[in-house]
């Protein structure tokens, strides 16, 4: 984004030196002093303990709020009771934020978008986390984590927070995590959660299941895209945005937005109570950035007063229930001893036509039950 677009909001002159959002998470360690089941050690030797990081990130650290993050998503087994400590902890100062969802398809400027909006809020006293899911590549889990480089003027801003994240092949770039990462980000007093995902795709339903609202950015030329989307993408959202409102594509871009709100028009509410409809914006110029955050603050303010705000917030938290539980499940069949050695042989089998996949997952589960008893 060039400084002469820029809106006179976007001014990032007095952000320089806080690029801490920005700064990898340490790694721990178990502490096998036994002076304490809290406590961490870094690979320098500093001792870390879990009251230590509630304690920061209750303050607002942003350098604990990142570690607090990185144990988290630690997928050692020694980390899991901390981590959940630490959560158990902060959890009396979570859930007072809006948290929205932001998907959209290929070019259609998320990170720009984000940036400009992020720094809008921040320009008028909000805290801002942005959740930037970065896709994992399917044979090695490499991730390319763009989002430190696309965001350098929000990431600067001492009142955001950037945390980019590898989805680890999670299914449409949600990061299993990602959850429990915002509940850190809103203990440290973040009041706007931006969870940006990758892609259009089936990621979009479990982005549904976390976030109050849930915004669509599409680009200019309705014509084919909307042939090319599925209507359910288009029943879980709350608002579409029809980006790159600016210059000789104006014209354009407000043809598209009827043209989505007449889509919406037809469709079933995402939420019970608000109307879906479509809006233009300029991520370039600021243009329409007021606006927009002028209907999320419309959008809370209603359904927090119908009730369906809290509402979809507890059943968010039983989805979360079961799908945690289908998660357990699953990872005690696939480490239990007795599967492991069992489903090459399964495999086997199967592949070469000598047992059917019912049978096979049968003597599977049996297996499994047995080393219950």
């Amino acid at each position: 984004m060039s400084d002469d677009k820029r809106p006179e909001w976007f001014d990032s002159s007095n952000h320089e030196g806080f690029a801490s959002s920005l700064k990898p998470g340490v790694e721990f360690a178990a502490d096998r002093t036994k002076e304490s089941t809290s406590k961490f050690v870094k690979k320098h030797g500093e001792t870390i303990s879990v009251q230590e990081l509630k304690k920061g990130i209750l303050s607002g650290d942003r350098a604990r709020l990142a570690k607090g993050i990185t144990l988290i998503e630690s997928n050692a087994s020694h980390h899991f009771n901390h981590a959940q400590e630490l959560l158990h902890s902060v959890l009396p100062h979570t859930g007072r934020s809006i948290r929205i969802g932001i998907s959209g398809v290929p070019g259609a400027g998320k990170s720009t978008f984000i940036e400009t909006f992020g720094t809008y809020l921040c320009e008028r006293g909000h805290k801002v986390a942005v959740l930037a899911v970065d896709p994992s590549s399917s044979i090695n889990g490499g991730s390319i984590l763009g989002d430190k480089t696309r965001m350098e003027e929000l990431a600067r801003n001492p009142r955001a927070f950037i945390r980019p994240s590898p989805s680890e092949g999670t299914l449409g770039g949600v990061h299993r995590k990602t959850r429990e990462t915002m509940l850190l980000c809103e203990a440290a007093g973040f009041d706007v959660i931006l969870i940006e995902t990758v892609g259009v795709g089936q990621s979009e339903a479990m982005v549904r299941s976390m976030v109050d609202f849930f915004m669509l950015l599409v680009l200019t030329g309705a014509g084919d895209e909307l042939q090319g989307m599925k209507k359910g993408i288009m029943e879980l959202v709350d608002g579409i945005v029809v980006n790159k409102a600016d210059g000789d594509n104006l014209p354009l871009a407000i043809r598209t937005k009827s043209e989505y709100s007449r889509m919406l028009h037809f469709l079933q509410p995402a939420t019970k109570g608000w109307a879906g409809k479509a809006y233009t914006c300029s991520a370039l110029t600021g243009k329409g950035i007021p606006e927009l955050w002028g209907v999320l603050t419309d959008f809370s303010e209603t359904t927090k007063k119908s009730g369906v705000f809290q509402e979809r917030r507890r059943m968010q938290a039983k989805e979360w229930l079961y799908s945690l539980m289908d998660h357990q499940l699953k990872m005690m069949f696939y480490k239990n001893e007795a599967i492991k050695e069992l489903l090459p042989n399964l495999e086997n089998q199967v592949m070469s036509g000598n047992k059917t996949v019912t049978a096979a997952v049968k003597q599977a589960f049996q297996a499994f039950m047995d080393t219950l008893e």
